[in-house]
């Protein structure tokens, strides 16, 4: 059986959590590095799951895929992260079929995203759907919802206002700083870990803040030379982290680490601190809190600020809504037409053995045949016949399934699924 239909035996289903109710600490159990991920596909693989995609990003850890079960993608999942079976029921989701179709194409536009309009997600589903189709993991199904995602979110972008301003969660941060740190301009900022949110922050901050007191600081250092030669900022040895924590007046944290790199122990302060913690897992420890002078703030904290532009966003969500369903209702109709074509043709196929046999009986019947004649009436009829059973099979209040069964015990079709 091919798996590129949702068919009786193989559905298509997203499974996964959120931070719509997995709070920062749950998100991290299940959080996968790009290692996590490559380790998902390949079990995948072991197992016989023949397609499927892998996100995870500071607010969701998601797998949409084909399976028999949903507990077959749920136990990819639990099986490379540090998160049980249990944990996952109490705070996860699990969409099927269509309403899986429609939760990819939420969360690619920037719909479902904590901040609403924040489209930093599509590049994630770009590059987990690349890594699939390197690993024979993608098939035609998955590669056009991918597609339709994809071409849902530029029309989002370029016909609504859904992501106008600059809010995302490293423009959120910068704004929280601005808000809340005085003469920021000439105050010592340190930048820990420079991966995607990392550079954003950093743009942002260069951008917005006109400080020109901004170090930077990454395990690799060549990664943070990259990042800091764009916009000519400092860059010091990881070595030197605690050294260069005392002189900063504001610390942002966004690295890959699956522990926490910043604890009490390392922080040896002389004035105030304001911590940001961009990172899932969290990277900064609990106990950092307990030290006076010293304020922790975490992207969750971060997504609840609501300004002029988020709430101006907000609007445009009808209009969003509206293209989603558009591409939907477009992907569902491709979906069947791949699904019901196999029966058309093996209909016309059965009707034109029909044809043939009853225009041999007239060849032999009528003297007077009019066999050409009787071919170009006969080819117009099997048409028309095929054509209106198309239509009723296109109709998005059809159930698909049982009509194409319907339609294999009428004309006595063997089963085109097979």
């Amino acid at each position: 059986m091919e798996n590129h239909n949702m068919s009786k035996h193989q559905y298509f289903y997203a499974v996964g959590l959120s931070y719509r109710k997995a709070d920062a600490e749950m998100r991290g159990k299940f959080s996968l590095n790009a290692e996590g991920k490559h380790k998902v596909l390949q079990q995948a693989k072991q197992e016989g799951i023949s397609s499927l995609i892998v996100i995870s990003t500071c607010n969701r850890t998601e797998i949409y895929g084909f399976a028999q079960h949903p507990f077959q993608l749920i136990k990819l999942l639990c099986d490379n992260s540090q998160g049980t079976v249990e944990e996952f029921q109490r705070v996860a989701f699990v969409y099927k079929n269509n309403e899986a179709v429609n939760h990819v194409l939420r969360v690619g536009t920037g719909l479902d995203s904590q901040i609403l309009g924040d489209f930093e997600i599509i590049s994630q589903i770009k590059t987990g759907f690349v890594e699939s189709k390197s690993m024979e993991l993608a098939n035609t199904f998955l590669e056009r919802l991918i597609n339709c995602t994809i071409q849902a979110s530029k029309r989002i972008k370029n016909e609504t206002e859904l992501s106008s301003g600059a809010t995302s969660v490293s423009f959120a941060s910068v704004q929280y700083i601005m808000n809340n740190v005085a003469d920021i301009q000439n105050k010592n900022i340190l930048l820990f870990g420079t991966g995607k949110i990392g550079r954003n922050t950093c743009e942002n901050l260069v951008k917005h803040t006109k400080n020109e007191h901004i170090t930077l600081i990454n395990r690799t250092k060549n990664k943070a030379e990259k990042v800091a030669g764009k916009f000519n900022l400092l860059v010091k040895d990881y070595d030197v982290l605690p050294l260069e924590i005392t002189k900063s007046d504001v610390l942002v944290v966004a690295t890959g680490a699956q522990t926490p790199t910043i604890d009490k122990d390392i922080l040896a302060l002389k004035k105030p601190l304001l911590i940001l913690d961009l990172s899932i897992p969290k990277n900064v420890h609990d106990n950092v809190r307990e030290l006076e002078g010293v304020t922790v703030v975490h992207l969750d904290d971060l997504s609840k600020i609501t300004d002029d532009t988020l709430e101006k966003r907000k609007k445009h969500i009808p209009a969003a809504e509206a293209i989603i369903a558009e591409t939907e209702e477009d992907f569902i109709s491709w979906v069947n037409a791949r699904k019901f074509a196999p029966t058309i043709h093996a209909l016309k196929e059965k009707l034109n053995t029909i044809k043939d046999s009853e225009l041999n009986f007239q060849r032999k019947k009528l003297s007077n045949f009019d066999e050409e004649q009787a071919e170009i009436i006969s080819q117009r009829i099997i048409h028309k016949i095929t054509t209106h059973f198309a239509n009723h099979l296109k109709d998005r209040d059809t159930m698909v399934d049982e009509s194409i069964e319907w339609i294999e015990k009428v004309f006595r079709i063997e089963n085109t699924t097979k």
